[in-house]
């Protein structure tokens, strides 16, 4: 089955968007590659079920449907081997909320929360948000290029505490790319169970995987020791552009945490909401054949970026293995102390500032978008930083 990746979608204009955050934060002269949500249709089949829903209407209060939590569990054996229960489900509208109220539930006022940076800005707010101590790591830069980013160990022990008590952990990272190995991870799990750290493992990116021989497993399925302490996780919402339907699921096999974790988020949060609940349903049930293409057009684009980074003096970039966003680092790339500002600013374009991610003087670029809109931004790119 064909789909189209190609065919630019109005989204910023009154007579053919809708309310963007994407199009709508910078003028129109702006190309926007920030923010995580791609510029394609979603799934045919997604639009299909929504299309029923709608049209039934009636949008009442609604709760989470056997049919999606084991139609979850099916992808779940499936693509990871990981053998997950409908009652270690708890569906909730997002995972930002997701990692505050995993804090909540598992430390107290004052206890440190460990992050390892560059990491999704979010995270590095989690801390302050929920009143307790902020702790952060650096990864180790890439020497060259072509190398990929690698954990520093060394640093991730010397910044927990006696007051350290949960980990939030990204799998594969956001904004790198780096889908982490066995070995990479084994170094980390032991520093978590001799520290007796709670871990949250978001794996948001873990459907789009570039590299055609990576693999991913979740966390608590890599590590089976760690399944107690560890709340893992998932929403459709990257690999089927279904962000703004506000639907996510934490995997938490330990009944106890499960407890903790649903006591946290009562009253506080709201309930997924109907057309949410029967997105994630189709897209999980019925989206492989469109997620197969989607992965053939990025895989594409990446290479695209590829080309076009060899030919910027001072610029690197470690290939991502998964995620439709690249982790850019413009240190050497004469553009002052922000290169976001500069890019945004004198070619038109806008990224993620790295700065929010931890790591002033990169950038995010956003590749999930058609190949016309991928093709004018790098032109653009190319007249400030090509010689």
């Amino acid at each position: 089955m064909a789909f189209d990746f190609a065919t630019p979608i109005e989204r910023r204009h009154p007579e053919g968007g809708y309310s963007s955050q994407k199009w709508h934060r910078y003028n129109g002269e702006v190309l926007p590659l920030w923010v995580a949500d791609m510029d394609f249709y979603s799934p045919p089949a997604v639009i299909e079920a929504l299309q029923a829903r709608v049209a039934h209407g009636v949008y009442g209060y609604g709760e989470v449907p056997a049919t999606l939590t084991e139609t979850l569990c099916t992808w779940s054996a499936t693509h990871y081997d990981w053998t997950i229960q409908p009652d270690w489900q708890h569906w909730l509208p997002g995972v930002v909320a997701a990692l505050h109220f995993a804090t909540l539930a598992l430390t107290q006022p004052g206890d440190g929360v460990l992050t390892v940076a560059p990491i999704y800005p979010p995270f590095l707010a989690v801390a302050e948000r929920t009143g307790r101590l902020p702790q952060q790591a650096m990864m180790a830069v890439p020497k060259h290029p072509s190398e990929p980013w690698q954990l520093d160990i060394s640093a991730i022990e010397a910044s927990i505490t006696p007051k350290t008590r949960i980990l939030l952990w990204c799998h594969p990272h956001n904004p790198t790319g780096r889908v982490w190995s066995r070995e990479e991870l084994a170094p980390l799990v032991k520093l978590v169970e001799q520290h007796d750290l709670w871990v949250v493992s978001d794996e948001l990116h873990c459907d789009l995987l570039l590299d055609k021989d990576a693999q991913h497993r979740p966390l608590a399925a890599m590590f089976p020791e760690l399944a107690k302490r560890t709340i893992t996780l998932w929403a459709p919402s990257k690999t089927f552009n279904l962000a703004g339907l506000s639907s996510a699921c934490a995997i938490i096999p330990d009944p106890e945490v499960r407890q903790r974790f649903a006591a946290a988020c009562k009253g506080l949060l709201p309930d997924v909401n109907v057309l949410g609940l029967v997105a994630a349903e189709a897209a999980y049930r019925e989206g492989e054949p469109w997620r197969q293409a989607l992965l053939d057009v990025l895989r594409q684009h990446r290479a695209t970026l590829e080309a076009r980074v060899a030919n910027w003096p001072g610029v690197h970039l470690s290939a991502p293995e998964a995620t439709y966003l690249a982790w850019l680092d413009m240190r050497e790339a004469g553009l002052g102390e922000t290169p976001y500002q500069t890019l945004k600013e004198q070619a038109g374009v806008a990224l993620s500032d790295g700065a929010a991610f931890g790591y002033p003087g990169f950038v995010r670029l956003n590749f999930g978008t058609t190949g016309a809109q991928l093709e004018a931004a790098l032109t653009r790119m190319d007249a400030l930083l090509k010689p």
